[in-house]
């Protein structure tokens, strides 16, 4: 999951804010940038709540919905993202390759989730703390990253409504 938020973190401040300047695009990046608010509102959950709690019995359903809608509108943003990016001549070569390296990161979380999941099924309903077996500092670190997934989804949504400032620091595109 570290490892994910990096590049996570870089894709979006590298290619979403410095090159594309997605939040400065206006209505053209709508699209893209509420995708990017739901998509974040369902990695900040999944960052913050899976180095301190145990999603057991039915709550295991609530986490797989989470997992199953992140990679649903990751799916519908890789089409929404080439009809925003038209007039910048698509997604840049680097970003599709960084998009590829999260998606393959993403499957090799899920897979080292799995077995946790499995258990946490079949044990009876409760959503309880108990840390994930990493150092402290990781679940913070993870944590940290969950915030800030959460407030990128905020600034996308601020942004792709239009809002005064949204669009800060770029200057907003006619």
């Amino acid at each position: 999951m570290g490892v994910q938020g990096l590049i996570g973190a870089f894709d979006t401040l590298f290619y979403h804010e410095w090159k594309a300047r997605l939040p400065a695009r206006g209505h053209r990046a709508a699209p893209e940038l509420f995708l990017h608010t739901a998509r974040d509102l369902f990695y900040g959950i999944l960052f913050c709540t899976l180095p301190w709690l145990a999603w057991k019995g039915t709550w295991t359903v609530a986490l797989l919905g989470v997992i199953v809608a992140e990679i649903i509108l990751t799916l519908w943003d890789f089409v929404i993202e080439i009809a925003v990016r038209k007039d910048l001549g698509d997604v840049y070569a680097g970003e599709r390759v960084t998009h590829a390296v999260m998606g393959i990161m993403y499957g090799a979380m899920l897979a080292s989730l799995a077995p946790t999941v499995a258990s946490w099924w079949g044990s009876p309903t409760e959503l309880s703390i108990e840390p994930a077996t990493i150092s402290e500092w990781l679940r913070i670190f993870l944590t940290a990253m969950g915030a800030g997934v959460l407030l990128s989804g905020l600034r996308d949504f601020y942004a792709a409504l239009g809002l005064p400032g949204g669009s800060w620091p770029w200057v907003r595109y006619r």
